[in-house]
């Protein structure tokens, strides 16, 4: 039975814009959650004092239960339960990352959020021998009872779900739509099957969301949050796969790679993480054998221009130009400069919440137009 009595409170947490969820967590942890929101139309506890702006404490002291109740309805609809940040249900691991979303919405097996969980990624235009590798490896994980969480995306990510489906242990996909619709659309079966076999269907997003460049890099840090470490499949050097491995390297996750042909452009990523310290995979035990030692050194990636121009092409399908347009004019690429500076320079500069840069740095990124190196970001362009 889950405990829903506060996610009313969370939702609308979830819902004061331009607030950070660091930000959102430190005021529950202070004044607690009820606490923060007034039934009689006035804060007792927040005041601009708290750095809060006109429109964040209206949103505070007056939220729309109205759009709060219809959310929570339209989540019935879909089959999916909603759990807040103070859920028991709540996935631990992913309460160590920087910004844990407040609210997931889960389909299916929710017991396996918090089980023992690798992370699988890769290109989406795999080659053969790419997707039998992730099927193979992902089918003896499962054997050894490790859930395989991944995308639902085209390629790597479904290979290692179907590998998985064949045990007990099942899969976790984490999406970057609202739970009320499957992205890409062909995986619908696949999805479905997840459900049919014990497996997890995960978003942080709200019904009726669609896919948007954006929310893949976000989808990324909760597929890596999940997880106990990352195993890059294939990957090419421009892929979202790598945004992935650099997430889990953020939240000191352990990060594995399988090799391949010199010749295979699709594994020029994976080749690249090895040499900067990933464990090099040839076998399952190569993965669970990591995980034997309590003291393993910490795996630091170099930076690499090249990874930081990564793309997700699938999923921009030809907005790159319109994307790096609206780019360009950005307020936060104003705020990097041709020196290294710092994210929280950014911030100050930018005047934006933290949450909110770091997904827009993402994105200029994507597009080459900064990178990061020790210390912070520089712009290239």
């Amino acid at each position: 039975m889950i405990n829903n009595s506060n996610i009313e409170y969370w939702l609308a947490l979830k819902l004061i814009p331009r607030l950070a969820i660091h930000k959102k967590i430190m005021l529950v942890e202070t004044y607690g959650l009820t606490e923060l929101f007034a039934s009689n139309g006035k804060s007792s506890v927040l005041t601009s004092a708290n750095g809060l702006s006109v429109k964040q404490l209206h949103a505070f002291q007056h939220p729309d239960w109205e759009k709060i109740t219809q959310i929570i309805a339209e989540s019935a609809k879909c089959n999916s339960k909603v759990i807040g940040f103070d859920n028991a249900y709540y996935p631990q691991l992913l309460k160590q990352i920087y910004d844990p979303p407040l609210v997931l919405f889960v389909q299916g097996n929710i017991s396996l959020l918090n089980a023992p969980q690798i992370a699988v990624v890769g290109s989406r235009s795999a080659s053969a021998g790419g997707r039998e590798t992730a099927f193979t490896l992902c089918q003896q994980l499962a054997q050894q009872n490790i859930v395989i969480t991944s995308g639902l995306a085209l390629g790597i990510d479904a290979a290692a779900h179907r590998g998985a489906l064949s045990q007990p242990a099942s899969t976790i996909a984490v999406v970057a739509t609202g739970l009320d619709q499957v992205y890409p659309s062909r995986h619908l079966s696949l999805a479905q099957q997840i459900i049919a076999s014990n497996g997890t269907i995960i978003s942080e997003f709200l019904p009726g969301t669609q896919p948007r460049a954006g929310h893949f890099p976000k989808r990324n840090r909760l597929i890596s949050g999940l997880s106990l470490g990352v195993l890059v499949v294939e990957a090419e050097l421009k892929s979202g796969s790598l945004i992935t491995a650099r997430c889990a390297l953020e939240q000191n996750r352990d990060v594995f790679a399988v090799p391949s042909s010199i010749e295979n452009q699709q594994a020029k990523g994976c080749h690249w993480l090895i040499k900067q310290g990933a464990k090099l995979v040839e076998e399952c035990a190569d993965i669970i054998d990591e995980f034997a030692f309590e003291d393993k050194p910490s795996l630091h990636l170099k930076s690499n221009e090249q990874l930081l121009k990564a793309t997700e092409h699938n999923i921009l399908k030809g907005d790159n130009e319109i994307i790096q347009k609206g780019l360009c004019n950005d307020v936060l690429l104003a705020s990097v400069g041709f020196e290294i500076t710092p994210v929280d320079k950014v911030v100050s500069r930018s005047e934006l919440p933290v949450e909110e840069v770091l997904t827009r740095l993402t994105m200029l990124e994507l597009s080459g137009l900064v990178s990061a190196v020790p210390g912070g970001y520089i712009r290239t362009k």
